[in-house]
């Protein structure tokens, strides 16, 4: 009963208002006739008077159908000017305050045709008091952009289709600058650039989903980086985009893998070494993004700018005769070096003067020394291994080294550092095989004290790698590669990999890198625990490293005067058999460059130089062009 009385008055209501509309309408007609011919015929005053009276005649009609009336009519209150100046000054208030906002065309107010209804017309005018956006009105866009940094580029995406006020902010370049920099890209560039950081994030993930795909299936570019006149590979050293190779005949050559033809790429030796004859082998290389440094058979040690090239800016001789270790800063000019019992630690000031920082003597002969990365400018930590101990110098602290850690009868076997954590492979022997074998103690640099042990293993470890916070990947020589999580001291994966032991090993949060003695290489899916693909050379693998979408791999020969290599004063290169190879991948090209054909496929017929033992495969379908119809 009470929805027929409902919509008995809403049928009465319709029809006044259409009666009243209609009766309105002539009577506007007829009073716009009359006051435009008294307006012609009159005064002002008199136009002013007419005008009162037209109103007033029409004045009889209810209040609620003048008002609906004035505002179809284009009409406004006084209350609604005041609110429509109080939006246009809150308005120039938000455009000042965000540089970024464009300003938009405000839409035509909606006019009401003759066919349409009042109550229609009204119920749509309530509809869209819900379209305002309240972040132009009751939120500073600063204070909006504050509550928005903390959602990623997902959620950002999803509040962009709420309103066009939320879609302009969610575009804010500030945000998706943070989000670029909080996934680890571009993170030397400021806010300004880049124009729009949001294409710069999404072209970032696109190329490290396909640097990941080319990893897995090998697509990219191999190029094996020789020096024929330096005879036989000695050692290896790799760091961003640099790659250092020192060999037997004293030489050390430089690759730049950006710049090809850099005039840095062949570093002369001190004139000591160099006037030597025959000239020492050089027997240790580091490089970082600044310097290269070489040690070699006579106890001399270069240091180069690897900007510069050319003569060494740095040049010293160890006491002791030959080195056994040398290590370089890879954040800061520090270099480390181990002759005898002796450690000696050289920095470079600010006005580009070398000095030595500290000179220890040990109680052990030191067999591996290594740089803590990632410290303070002008704080240096190095750890050395002598026996059974290993040793912290700090050139702040007294000049007697640290005991970080010392077991008699355990000696220590391998090394590895990250910016807070010191780790060690330590072999049992005696009493300690029954505790489970041979294992490997991690250390904190903080405390100073251990905080976890992992790794029960019969073999030695030969290999150590710290580079994720909570991962350790080693090596071990029962043929093995393991993977820890350091927070639980479980194993998160061991793989089957080298059947002469792990010689080398890197890893990251989805793969492993491995190198054994055997000279393969393999790639590792740590997740899946599967090997993806491997390389084979003649030689052990001595050195790998990858970094993005580079890998650089080392097989360096274990016999440096190998017999019926014909090497002789009056040869100045050795077989290709016997020199080693140095191999770079890049997995950031595409598989139909040609530079990712085998070097030993891509003869041009046109070399000036080559040797009797240097001959290149030549093919005769290296040079030709397009492709066979597939049948």
């Amino acid at each position: 009963m009470a929805d027929d009385e409902l919509l008995a008055f809403r049928k009465s209501w319709k029809r006044e208002l259409t009666d009243k509309n209609e009766d309105k309408t002539q009577t506007v007609r007829i009073e716009t006739a009359i006051c435009s011919k008294s307006k012609s015929t009159s005064t002002l005053n008199q136009g002013s008077e007419g005008d009162d009276k037209c109103v007033a005649e029409s004045s009889d009609e209810p209040k609620y159908v003048s008002i609906a009336s004035g505002l179809l009519d284009g009409r406004t209150s006084p209350l609604l000017e005041r609110i429509q100046e109080e939006r246009t000054r809150r308005k120039r208030q938000y455009h000042r305050t965000t540089d970024t906002y464009r300003v938009s065309s405000q839409q035509p107010q909606k006019k009401a045709s003759k066919g349409e209804k009042l109550v229609d017309l009204l119920i749509q005018d309530l509809n869209e008091l819900n379209d305002i956006p309240f972040f132009d009105i009751e939120l500073p866009y600063e204070l909006a952009l504050k509550i928005f940094q903390y959602l990623d580029f997902a959620e950002l995406g999803r509040c962009a289709q709420v309103s066009k006020a939320w879609a302009q902010l969610a575009e804010d370049g500030v945000l998706w600058y943070r989000l670029c920099l909080k996934a680890g890209y571009q993170l030397d560039a400021s806010v300004c650039d880049s124009p729009c950081w949001k294409s710069t994030l999404r072209d970032c993930l696109s190329s490290h989903n396909t640097v990941r795909s080319n990893w897995k299936s090998r697509v990219g570019s191999i190029v094996q980086l020789q020096y024929e006149l330096g005879k036989v590979l000695c050692d290896v050293s790799s760091c961003d985009n640099f790659v250092l190779a020192g060999y037997t005949s004293g030489d050390v050559r430089l690759w730049d893998t950006l710049h090809w033809d850099a005039s840095a790429s062949y570093l002369k030796a001190n004139s000591l070494s160099a006037n030597t004859e025959p000239r020492p082998q050089v027997t240790h290389v580091q490089v970082s993004s600044t310097l290269a440094a070489a040690a070699y058979q006579d106890g001399c040690v270069d240091v180069w700018s690897t900007q510069t090239g050319g003569q060494p800016i740095h040049h010293y001789q160890s006491a002791g005769g030959g080195l056994q270790a040398l290590t370089l800063s890879t954040d800061s000019s520090t270099l480390a070096s181990a002759s005898g019992r002796r450690v000696r630690l050289d920095h470079c000031d600010d006005h580009g003067y070398w000095r030595t920082g500290c000179s220890s003597q040990l109680p052990q002969p030191v067999d591996s020394l290594l740089l803590v990365p990632d410290r303070p400018p002008g704080r240096p930590l190095a750890a050395a291994v002598a026996g059974d101990s290993v040793y912290l110098l700090d050139p702040r602290e007294a000049v007697e080294p640290h005991v970080l850690h010392s077991v008699y009868g355990h000696p220590v076997t391998c090394l590895a550092a990250s910016s807070s954590q010191l780790a060690l492979g330590v072999k049992s022997s005696g009493w300690g095989m029954h505790d489970g074998g041979n294992k490997i103690q991690v250390y904190s640099l903080e405390t100073r004290q251990s905080v976890v042990r992992v790794g029960t293993s019969e073999g030695d470890f030969t290999c150590i790698h710290l580079s994720h916070p909570h991962l350790l990947a080693c090596g071990n020589k029962d043929r093995r590669v393991r993977l820890f999580d350091l927070r639980s001291g479980s194993s998160v994966v061991s793989l089957y990999a080298h059947h002469l032991g792990v010689t080398a090993v890197q890893a990251d949060d989805w793969k492993i890198v491995s190198g054994g003695d055997e000279g393969l290489v393999c790639v590792w899916d740590s997740r899946a625990g599967a090997k993806l693909w491997e390389m084979h050379n003649r030689h052990p693998v001595r050195h790998v490293r990858f970094q993005g979408s580079m890998l650089v791999t080392a097989n360096i020969p274990d016999e440096k005067t190998p017999r019926g290599a014909c090497i002789t004063d009056d040869d100045l290169t050795a077989h290709r058999r016997h020199r080693g190879v140095i191999s770079r991948y890049d997995f950031s090209e595409d598989a139909t460059a040609q530079d990712h054909i085998l070097p030993i496929c891509r003869s041009n017929y046109a070399e000036s130089h080559g040797y009797n033992y240097n001959i290149g495969l030549a093919v005769p379908y290296d040079t030709l062009r397009g492709a066979y119809p597939a049948y």
